[in-house]
């Protein structure tokens, strides 16, 4: 028997195209076909088409003194059942050296045109073009319900020293399901895997891949997008909801909403509530729920869990319409370990490292992508093109960044590997983030990037050129853990923890800061919001709301995860919708009226957003009364227009307070976080407080006024 032949028999067939199809032979043509249980194969066109069989695995062989019109059909006999194919091996390929270059050169931004599966019609046939990135194969085939699952059918052909296979299949239907089969090339090892470049998968917990998914959705937010092109984002008003799409509600019987459905009902909340953005945790395919999506395993596929991937597209265009912006949390900091996904996906550390040290992240048992290999930077940054140019996303929330810039994240001393100038630094993280952030701020003006980063890592949202990351904000983890720990305190010992509140603005513009509550706040036995306010229930709600009124009006932009609108009691449980039932009551209902109130102030005062990132937009009045637990600060537009706040963080009612003043007049009251229709004790100003020449606190003008408990005012100038 022929070598070739062994190797079809085998499945250890490294090109198939060499030896299958159509080839010139030395009296003329042969056509060289493998059906395994077949008893008879024919030429469809032509009077003499039949082959003789070769073996009787299934090897037929045709042979003629000229060659069949292309594209030519067999028609393949099993018994007394026949069925007509075309022939996949007659064609020539369809992957340009351009693109294969660009993939191995760690350039290519739209990677997920050329890999994955996609409908495409080759010399006027149609079917789908197949192609994966596995360098350390001997054979890779395509296996799927349109050949039985059979690895032996459908071999690939590879692209030389690119690593990337590529077979085209007439007539496969777009939705069929379909995997990889690999063989490695040194063990031998043979792995079935799903696509990684797969734009759709079947629901969970099945894992296949959908062929060439059916698109084909018709935009309608060009004007949103030509607006955010201009949009000068770090003077605007940027607050942000930030969503759990399968708990945000649910239906009685325990089903998730679809992204139909919450087209319909969260479009109108976010918008009503006065939020600029909608921020949804990953909903790259993955699948556990309990991983919020953060253990994604389809990096260029919504999840199917919520509907259909054009559902998701209508979700984000109405969006637009209603003037929400979008964003998406995206995870190029780590992948889960399933058999299935890209856990040495050819039977080596393809996507990771190799040695443990580098390539396992220690707390949360996934492995850490090899950013220093190219085709691993084309594989994210095209992930991260994708969901901007497919799905219009607005901007990109990049989880776990401390993760990818420290060697030594979260390991002992031993553990890691140091790069080669010896320090903790990941160099080619580093580098992958400049790209990506290049990439995403000149293909897609006005879109944002923002950086889950937890350390004093020096210039995350500065510019690439001057040495930064090249992110657009960074979130204050350092504000948000200050901030929740000062009021986690018994108000009668805050005086001890002043500097908690004050410290932040010795740093709050070195980077362009968002400031977070969010869901990484409220799990995992964390509590709520609400849970973490220490007294009695009066107590608890006074302390969220001007926890809430602090956040708004402190120098940042702003992110809150749902519920934190209503002031939830229990934690965020992602099995189960918010608690809405608590709007019934008082007090939870007049957090939801503040959280609204102050969401429109924010966006609707200049003072309040325009110079978030500049240190002249904030002023302190007073920062020095620790013994009262008082602090009162200034907010200041670009044209000078301003708003005093004054916060009270004890529940002592202070009448008579002198305030500083920058100028005389009336100052109107424009919001009390102790009003009783947001559940207080109403203890105000009727309104108005009137400046005296009275110089106080270094300033010219000043007046005495009500301070409610556990409260804080913002002030307006007439």
């Amino acid at each position: 028997m022929a070598q070739w032949m062994e190797a079809v028999l085998q499945a250890r067939l490294h090109d198939p195209f060499g030896v299958l199809g159509l080839h010139q032979a030395k009296t003329g043509w042969c056509i060289r076909s493998f059906f395994p249980g077949a008893t008879k194969v024919e030429l469809v066109e032509g009077a003499d088409g039949a082959f003789t069989q070769l073996h009787t695995g299934g090897i037929f062989e045709w042979q003629g003194k000229n060659a069949p019109a292309r594209p030519y059909r067999l028609r393949v006999h099993y018994g007394h059942h026949q069925h007509e194919v075309m022939d996949p091996y007659q064609f020539p390929p369809a992957l340009s050296d351009m693109d294969l270059h660009l993939f191995n050169e760690g350039t290519a931004w739209q990677s997920y045109r050329m890999l994955g599966s996609h409908a495409v019609t080759l010399e006027g046939v149609a079917g789908v073009r197949f192609a994966v990135w596995a360098p350390n194969a001997e054979r890779v085939s395509v296996v799927g319900e349109f050949n039985q699952w059979d690895g032996r059918v459908n071999p690939m052909r590879l692209h030389g020293a690119s690593g990337v296979w590529e077979i085209f299949l007439p007539g496969v239907r777009q939705h069929a399901l379909y995997r990889y089969e690999i063989r490695n090339r040194d063990s031998g090892q043979l792995l079935t895997k799903t696509d990684p470049y797969a734009q759709g998968y079947e629901l969970r917990p099945h894992t296949a891949a959908l062929a060439a998914p059916a698109g084909g959705y018709v935009w309608h937010d060009q004007a949103w997008l030509e607006q955010r092109a201009q949009w000068d984002w770090m003077h605007a008003a940027i607050n942000v909801y930030e969503l759990h799409l399968g708990s945000w509600k649910r239906h009685p019987d325990g089903r998730m909403y679809t992204y139909a459905e919450l087209t319909r009902d969260l479009i109108p909340y976010v918008k009503g509530m006065g939020y600029t953005h909608i921020e949804l945790l990953p909903v790259s395919e993955h699948p556990l729920d309990e991983s919020w999506g953060y253990q994604a395993t389809g990096y260029f596929a919504p999840s199917s869990r919520f509907g259909s991937p054009d559902e998701l597209r209508a979700l984000i265009d109405a969006c637009h319409q209603a003037g929400l912006g979008v964003l998406l949390d995206w995870v190029p900091a780590h992948f889960p370990s399933d058999d299935f996904a890209l856990a040495r996906f050819d039977g080596t550390a393809l996507f990771e490292h190799e040695d443990p040290r580098l390539g396992k992240h220690q707390d949360w048992g996934t492995y850490i992508f090899n950013y220093g290999r190219n085709e691993v930077k084309s594989f994210l940054l095209s992930s991260a093109h994708f969901w901007l140019s497919e799905f219009h996303f607005d901007g990109l929330r990049v989880d776990a960044v401390a993760s990818m810039l420290y060697l030594d994240y979260s390991r002992s001393e031993g553990q890691w590997l140091p790069n080669k100038y010896g320090g903790r630094e990941n160099l080619d993280a580093v580098e992958f983030l400049r790209a990506m952030n290049i990439m995403v701020h000149e293909a897609f003006p006005g879109a944002l990037t923002m950086a889950e980063e937890s350390t004093s890592w020096p210039g995350v949202s500065r510019p690439t050129y001057i040495g930064g990351l090249g992110f657009s904000m960074k979130w204050n983890m350092g504000w948000m853990n200050d901030t929740l720990r000062y009021f986690h305190y018994d108000p009668i010992y805050r005086r001890y923890h002043h500097n908690q509140l004050t410290f932040g603005q010795m740093y709050a513009y070195s980077e362009n800061f968002i400031l977070p509550f969010s869901h990484d706040e409220v799990v995992h036995g964390k509590g709520s919001l609400l849970g973490k306010m220490p007294g009695d229930a009066w107590q608890q709600f006074a302390n969220l709301r001007l926890l809430l009124l602090y956040q708004m009006t402190t120098p940042g932009k702003k992110l809150n995860f749902m519920g934190n609108e209503f002031g939830q009691g229990r934690e965020w449980q992602d099995r189960w919708e918010l608690e809405w039932w608590q709007l019934r009551e008082h007090w939870h209902r007049g957090v939801h009226n503040l959280s609204h109130d102050l969401n429109v102030l924010y966006r609707d005062l200049p003072a309040l957003h325009e110079q978030d990132f500049q240190s002249d937009g904030f002023r302190w009045v007073d920062c020095t009364d620790a013994d009262k637990s008082v602090l009162s600060y200034r907010r200041l537009a670009r044209d000078g227009r301003q708003v005093i706040v004054l916060v009270n963080l004890t529940p002592v009612f202070r009448p008579n307070f002198r305030l500083g003043l920058p100028e005389a007049g009336e100052y109107r009251e424009i919001l009390n976080s102790d009003s009783e229709y947001y559940g207080g004790s109403n203890q105000g100003n009727a309104g108005v407080v009137v400046a005296e020449a009275v110089p106080w606190m270094d300033l010219p003008w000043s007046a005495t006024l009500n301070l409610p408990p556990l409260a804080g005012v913002i002030l307006q100038p007439v």
